[in-house]
């Protein structure tokens, strides 16, 4: 796929206030500090599409992304939640609950994972909720160039053999690195597919 046009739609709390779900859509989470911004753009092909930063859990709301005026990309609120008061963290996971399971159009959500650590507790309580909701997801390993390669595939299979204790089918899952871009077109390549399924023409 190649990404031609990339635009900030909105920012809101409340999925129905979301763009009209005409659009196939693709949301994308993870723990604070995984390297969100950095992989949303590095998709995107778009540097300052979303905004990155050095302090942990700005994202706060539902962004949506129009890409190639195609499809949407959803940046949402980390779990993790650096830093915020239990109000606020209660807020972000309503928010974020209804958002995945009532959001019409939503295709797949990408949990985004840092390749560098070893399997983490918010990581796979996450993954077997949206399991639970039945929620359409990927697994995404970032940053995968701050590490060895062999503990990078050492982390990704301790990974998935966590998750082999309670799912009898694994999902898909991608190895990422900004700095190299490395696993972009694997992703653009699924999200090619699923645009397709979407819409009747595969």
């Amino acid at each position: 796929m190649l990404i031609k046009t990339s635009e900030y739609l909105i920012s809101n709390e409340f999925y129905d206030k979301c763009p009209k779900p005409n659009l196939p859509e693709y949301a994308f989470i993870g723990r604070s500090n995984v390297g969100k911004s950095s992989l949303i753009n590095m998709i995107a092909n778009n540097e300052k599409l979303a905004k990155t930063s050095g302090t942990p859990g700005k994202t706060t709301l539902i962004n949506h992304f129009l890409i190639n005026k195609d499809w949407y990309l959803v940046d949402l609120p980390g779990y993790g939640y650096a830093k915020r008061s239990m109000s606020q963290r209660k807020t972000w996971e309503k928010m974020i609950e209804n958002y995945v399971r009532k959001r019409e159009n939503l295709i797949n959500v990408f949990i985004l994972v840092d390749s560098r650590h070893s399997p983490q507790a918010l990581d796979l309580e996450f993954v077997n909720q949206l399991g639970e909701w039945q929620v359409p997801f990927t697994l995404v390993f970032t940053k995968a160039d701050k590490s060895t390669q062999a503990e990078v595939s050492k982390n990704v299979k301790a990974f998935l053999n966590r998750l082999r204790e309670n799912w009898e089918f694994l999902p898909q899952h991608f190895v990422t690195s900004t700095a190299k871009r490395m696993g972009r077109d694997a992703i653009l390549g699924f999200i090619d597919e699923q645009n397709a399924m979407f819409r009747g023409i595969a």
